[in-house]
């Protein structure tokens, strides 16, 4: 019996070091590579302690070391990858298994061991960018829910929908094939289902995974392509022709009886739609046949219709914050030409970025190797990441639509195949648009059907028959969500955009495109009426960013904007103080930030502070923010003798700013009136009860005369809402403004200058201008 563990020399710790070191890993990034749950086999490793023998082996795979040499004594038992026979005795099936892993090992490494990443002009090796994958055992699409139930759907609950507690319901991937001995695993495009069975076939080679076994990596589609005209598939041959191409004089199909193989069978979904009947039923009829092997078969989540006896389906379960982080710090030494210390740094530069709250958006799209690559690519290229959201998003779609099937050689569905790429654009768009405008998230498919005949029906501008067009309509709906995953099947019989932000950038799409090609502003004006909703501001922003000149939208923001408050006399009113003190306050090319800061200062006490530093506040600001958190910090109560410290130390920071001397002089007087801070509970419930209520009188006094204030203001509930909706609008129309391509300088000043004026000073603006 060979040994269940090993451990490292003197020597091969300090060969493991150099190489861990040249990695430029933690011992936490190597564990997640080893698909360790903790890093403690690491520490063991590293210390010389006994390990398990796989995971010893491993570690030593992953730092490109032969464990032979880093292990003290290596049992001689344990076969070698080139060794002919093992020094024990073995049964014949035992040895023959043996000889065919030897003569295919070449074979396997050469299928398997290299990945062709998209936009790469070279093999990259599986070692330099594969992570473990995780598996969902329950597939999300499948669970039950009311469509009615999905309305107002925020941007977390909707990447998550049907995903539960994905700590919980994650498990790794070769576990779930270590559970299950016939597994169909589903995936999005580019979740890495290819790669995922590639991976399994090196473990196998290398010992590491199934080591009894002979592994068999089968391209369904290279298979398909195999079937001679006018026969069936053959699949028993298929796998016999594998062992003629490496010279193996044995017979495959003893060997396929008593379940010698880890067969994995990969892309059903890319086989031809013609070849696909057949090609199910020989494998159906194989597996029955040859029960006993290991079987793994990929396609995509959408691929629905089919089912082969005894096969659990699982689902490849989104990166994890880890799996990002990991998959970075491996890409950027393995696919860039940097210095080693120069790619980490960039690596954690990348991770630093989507960490950002506002990259929310593109965090909840790089959870697949696919866009996480295309993140990594652009970031290394230019340095800098995100690129405008718009343009990110055109990229992400523009590799589902068209370069992903070409970069892998697929044929897809004539019908949906014959529309041209900015045609798919228009279709994608304009269902996009109509939902969202609907407020619908989620969609039956006959609903996105309608909206594909229509658009057909105007396409071939024929009066095509109505049945023809819905069976046209189906087609390229299935074409869409299995070979493009634009669409994707969120519960039964419920779909959505795969991602929230694609939806977002098509309907953005729409708007820009009718603008351009109308000529006017009315899709614009469309746009603006919904300025008091939330759920479009993102499309707001990504229009801004998209349109050539962003002057006409602003100025519509503008105008829509002044317009919420037009009618409420007591808003424009309050609008008119805040103006005056404003101008009281600043100088001249501040009072716009005027205006903001005191109309946050009545909205939005505790957030003063913050709105007046973003808007880099004179001094006149800084006093009014003094006088309020002074207000705020002298309430006392009866017990509140701690509250001296502070209340004395408000005093003193309004004083040193303070420039009028009455003021000044009465609030030094309330300074000296206040006790010492040293004082008992009973001293100061003593001075409490004679001097509080007075001293607190002359202080609110003091504040109020020097404010001029006229009086508190109070908002009922409906004009509070008005106002937060006005509040926000304003915000939303300076964000767009400084994410826009381009704005006229004049548009930009007459915009800034009149921001929260009140109509009668806006109507005075417009006539002097």
């Amino acid at each position: 019996m060979s040994k269940r563990s090993l451990h490292a020399s003197s020597a091969g710790i300090k060969e493991a070091k150099k190489a861990f070191a040249s990695k430029g890993w933690t011992q936490e990034a190597l564990a997640l590579e080893v698909n360790l749950k903790t890093r403690q086999p690491i520490w063991r490793f590293f210390t010389g302690q006994p390990v398990e023998r796989y995971t010893f082996m491993e570690i030593c795979s992953i730092l490109q070391l032969d464990w032979r040499t880093i292990a003290q004594d290596p049992p001689a038992e344990i076969v070698d990858l080139g060794s002919r026979i093992e020094t024990f005795p073995v049964s014949d099936i035992d040895q023959i298994v043996r000889n065919i892993r030897r003569l295919r090992f070449d074979r396997v490494y050469n299928q398997c061991g290299t990945l062709k990443l998209l936009d790469v002009n070279r093999p990259v090796s599986m070692n330099d960018v594969y992570i473990d994958l995780n598996i969902l055992e329950e597939i999300r699409s499948r669970q039950w829910l009311e469509i009615s139930l999905l309305k107002n759907t925020t941007l977390g609950e909707f990447e998550r929908l049907g995903l539960g507690d994905v700590i919980v319901a994650q498990v790794p991937g070769t576990q779930a094939i270590e559970k299950y001995p016939k597994v169909r695993i589903l995936g999005k495009p580019g979740a890495g289902k290819t790669t995922f069975l590639q991976h399994l076939a090196i473990q196998c080679n290398k010992n590491l995974f199934l080591p009894n076994l002979i592994p068999l990596f089968i391209s369904l589609r290279d298979f398909a392509s195999s079937i001679v005209q006018d026969k069936s598939p053959n699949l028993l041959k298929y796998i016999q022709d594998e062992f003629t191409a490496c010279e193996i004089a044995y017979d495959a199909e003893p060997l396929l009886r008593d379940g010698l193989f880890l067969l994995l069978l990969d892309g059903l979904d890319e086989v031809l739609e013609k070849d696909a009947h057949e090609v199910i039923n020989e494998i159906r009829l194989f597996i029955d046949r040859y029960d006993k092997n290991i079987y793994v078969l990929s396609c995509r989540t959408a691929f629905r219709g089919f089912s082969f006896k005894g096969f659990v389906d699982v689902e490849i379960a989104p990166f994890t914050q880890m799996q990002i982080n990991s998959f970075a710090f491996k890409w950027f030494p393995g696919l860039t030409r940097s210095a080693n210390d120069l790619a980490v740094t960039k690596a954690q530069q990348l991770i630093n970025n989507l960490d950002l709250p506002e990259n929310q958006k593109f965090r909840s799209l790089v959870v697949t190797p696919l866009f996480l690559h295309l993140a990594c690519s652009i970031f290394a290229a230019r340095e800098v990441f995100p690129i405008k959201e718009s343009e990110f998003y055109k990229q992400c779609l523009d590799i589902l639509l068209l370069r992903w099937d070409e970069s892998r050689g697929l044929e897809r569905d004539p019908l949906y195949q014959s529309l041209r790429l900015p045609q798919k654009i228009k279709l994608l768009s304009q269902i996009a648009y109509k939902t969202f405008e609907d407020g619908h998230y989620f969609f039956t498919q006959n609903t996105i059907e309608q909206y594909i005949t229509q658009f057909m029906s105007h396409l071939l501008k024929s009066s095509s028959d109505p049945e023809e067009l819905q069976a046209q309509s189906e087609t390229i709906f299935k074409s869409i969500e299995l070979h493009n995953g634009i669409f994707v099947e969120r519960a039964q019989g419920v779909f959505s955009f795969s991602y929230l932000p694609f939806h977002e950038y098509l309907t953005a799409r729409k708007i820009v495109a009718d603008f351009n090609l109308k000529g006017s502003e009315e899709p614009l004006k469309v746009l603006v009426e919904h300025i008091s909703d939330i759920r479009w501001h993102e499309i707001f922003l990504l229009v801004a960013s998209m349109l050539k000149s962003a002057d006409s939208l602003v100025r519509l923001m503008k105008k829509y904007i002044d317009a919420l408050v037009s009618q409420e006399q007591y808003i424009q009113k309050f609008l008119l103080w805040a103006s005056q003190r404003a101008t009281h306050t600043q100088s001249l090319n501040k009072l716009s930030a005027g205006r903001a800061f005191y109309f946050s200062l009545i909205k939005h006490p505790t957030l003063a502070t913050q709105f007046a530093l973003a808007s880099s506040l004179d001094q006149g600001i800084l006093l009014d923010l003094g006088l309020d958190t002074l207000g705020l910090e002298c309430v006392m109560d009866i017990n509140g003798s701690n509250r001296i410290p502070k209340c004395s130390q408000a005093l003193k920071d309004t004083l040193n700013i303070v420039n009028d001397i009455r003021l000044k002089q009465i609030l030094q007087q309330l300074k000296d009136e206040l006790p010492s801070v040293i004082i008992t509970q009973a001293q100061f419930a003593s001075w409490w009860v004679e001097n509080y209520l007075n001293w607190m009188y002359k202080l609110d006094g003091a504040i109020a005369q020097f404010r001029n204030q006229e009086g508190d203001w109070k908002f009922t509930f409906d004009q509070e809402k008005i106002l937060q909706s006005y509040y926000e609008a304003n915000q939303l129309l300076i964000i767009c403004m400084n994410s826009a391509s381009e704005i006229s300088p004049s548009v930009r000043k007459g915009i800034e200058d009149t921001l929260l004026l009140p109509y009668t000073e806006l109507e005075e603006t417009e006539w002097q201008a």
